[in-house]
């Protein structure tokens, strides 16, 4: 949902100006509530804008801001009435801000200006009448007026560039460089997704689940060099998430490294380290990981990170286990090698087999890919109609087991003894005993698939009639409340919660000026379901929310939309 709020306004009437323009913003960009953004101004996809900003397209228009770039407290975006640059659209602007570019805090950026893609501007430095070049690093308190500044280019701290030979001059931006300004740029986009976040359980969890560096979201600049015609071939052998894990280790300056173990050190966590990389080349890197995936074919490897300055790991990332068919490797090997390394993994695969995964969600499967490499323990649960309304769930069979089939194939049990049942997978951290993770898997009615442990025959069926009605009973069983409401009701009052509704008109909405309805009262889940029903028959006319309240906290854990009127 994105709410329009009072800070983002069409530009006012002007001689220059008849046509009342209002701010283009990308559902996914975020807007904190303490800037302000007027005008025609078009902001891509992933955008953050951090308070204290005044982005104001009222005299020099329009403005665009690209994809994944971020825009940091205090900046100031303005224009001239005369004056345009072109984009890489190529339609003319005011001032145009490129993709995975940075415009740190208290910047002016004032048209007519051009910035390129994945450009980092430094704290109160200016850009006015000028262009800046793809790559182009500005650092402090500098000065950029009048002048092109060809792409790649460094901008020491308090330096004046006013005319082209200065800007003609200037030394190339270094590596190190390019994996700050990347790095600030994963910040921010981190920070984006925070904020989007900060006031909704749901939209949390997915944050908190994520264990690996992968959720980071490095963009263009996220490599100090391009990639070498080799590193395709070598990566297409890798999986897609262990070359991204690469990449993104690389271009924020940390160490990478693989570690290896049998079943039995598995077992103990005991892993030994593979041949060092000594190099920072993708290329050289991925030919070295194939290499020690192909030496330990049949043990668990799993891939390191490492911080060298902090000296700790950020990355722990299981990348093969026993069963898994290794790459092949850039260099040969004998024909019997190759041989007995396919008949050995097809061999292991087969004893596994006894839980086979086909027909499972491939959304499962991923799941217990991330929890098992975080170290984290899988359990299941499952829940009746009756009981899933006051969240009461019972545990689906303890799974003992941490190989990735087996425990795949418990889920998939409990979901083919229970299809009737509501069923969801739990992540547990056991050194910290909390909860990671909670993901319903399974829903009455749903297609449930099973196979035989040999793996020969297959069949399928659907729950009965009656399984496939909605959850709620059949007082609270309305079109009215979507089963996602009906879940964050349940999950509120498990919690313990108080639920609250807001209600606004169409201007109110826009403006985000809600206003707080009273408590809704309710003994079970069921009672506040059919109370809210009622609310959104009586105010169909207006916009409601559902509010959770921590009590305790005396703090806001949910606000979720669940009724806008019909146009």
């Amino acid at each position: 949902m994105i709410v329009v709020p009072e800070n983002i306004t069409a530009s006012p009437p002007t001689p220059w100006l008849k046509t009342l323009v209002e701010p283009q913003i990308h559902p996914s960009a975020y807007v904190h509530a303490f800037s302000n953004i007027i005008g025609d101004v078009r902001i891509g996809a992933n955008v953050m804008i951090a308070p204290g900003i005044s982005i104001r397209a009222d005299e020099g228009n329009p403005f665009g801001i690209g994809d994944n770039t971020n825009i940091q407290d205090g900046v100031v975006i303005h224009g001239l009435e005369q004056g345009r640059v072109i984009g890489d659209d190529n339609a003319e602007y005011s001032v145009w801000i490129g993709a995975n570019t940075s415009i740190t805090h208290m910047a002016l950026i004032h048209g007519p200006a051009y910035v390129g893609d994945n450009c980092f501007i430094g704290f109160r430095s200016t850009v006015f009448n000028a262009k800046v070049g793809d790559g182009c690093i500005v650092m402090m308190h500098a000065l950029i007026q009048d002048v092109e500044i060809p792409p790649g280019k460094y901008v020491p701290s308090g330096a004046i560039i006013t005319n082209q030979q200065q800007a003609d001059r200037l030394s190339e931006v270094q590596p190190d460089d390019r994996k700050f300004a990347a790095h600030i740029i994963s910040i921010n986009d981190s920070l984006r997704s925070g904020y989007r976040c900060a006031d909704d359980i749901e939209c949390i969890t997915p944050l908190q689940e994520a264990i690996d560096i992968s959720s980071s979201g490095l963009y263009g600049i996220a490599r100090a060099e391009k990639l070498k015609t080799t590193t395709s071939s070598h990566a297409s052998t890798l999986s897609p998430d262990v070359v991204s894990n690469v990449r993104r280790l690389l271009s924020q300056g940390y160490n990478v490294g693989t570690e290896h173990a049998d079943k039995r050190r598995f077992q103990t966590s005991s892993w030994t380290s593979c041949a060092s990389f000594n190099t920072d080349r993708e290329g050289e890197i991925f030919t070295a990981l194939e290499n020690c995936l192909q030496e330990h074919n049949g043990e668990y490897v799993r891939l390191i990170g490492i911080d060298p300055q902090a000296k700790r790991r950020v990355l722990e990332s299981i990348i093969q286990r026993p069963g898994d068919i290794a790459p092949k490797t850039s260099n040969s090997r004998p024909a019997q090698a190759e041989a007995h390394n396919r008949a050995s993994a097809a061999s292991q695969t087969h004893a596994a087999s006894a839980h086979s995964t086909t027909g499972v969600d491939p959304e499962i499967k991923k799941l217990v890919t991330q929890l098992l490499n975080s170290g984290s323990q899988v359990a299941v649960e499952r829940a009746d109609k009756r009981h899933f309304q006051t969240s009461s769930w019972t545990t689906c069979g303890r799974i003992e087991a941490q190989h990735e089939a087996a425990v795949i194939g418990a889920i998939a049990d409990c979901i083919a003894n229970h299809p009737n049942d509501y069923i969801r997978v739990i992540g547990v951290d056991a050194h910290a005993k909390r909860r990671v993770a909670e993901k319903i898997v399974h829903r009455p009615g749903a297609i449930v698939q099973t196979q035989s442990t040999n793996g020969s025959s297959t069949r399928s069926f659907a729950t009965n009639s009656h399984a496939t009605t909605s959850h709620t009973s059949s007082t609270a069983a309305s079109s009215s409340l979507s089963l996602d409401v009906v879940e964050t009701i349940s999950r509120l009052v498990a919690q313990g919660s108080a639920i609250f509704t807001e209600f606004a008109d169409e201007r109110r909405y826009k403006s985000n000026a809600w206003e707080t309805g009273s408590k809704v009262a309710g003994n079970n889940a069921a009672d506040i379901a059919r109370a809210l029903e009622s609310i959104v028959r009586d105010r169909s006319k207006s916009y409601i929310r559902l509010i959770g309240v921590d009590q305790q906290a005396r703090k806001r854990t949910v606000e979720k939309l669940i009724h806008r009127p019909t146009k």
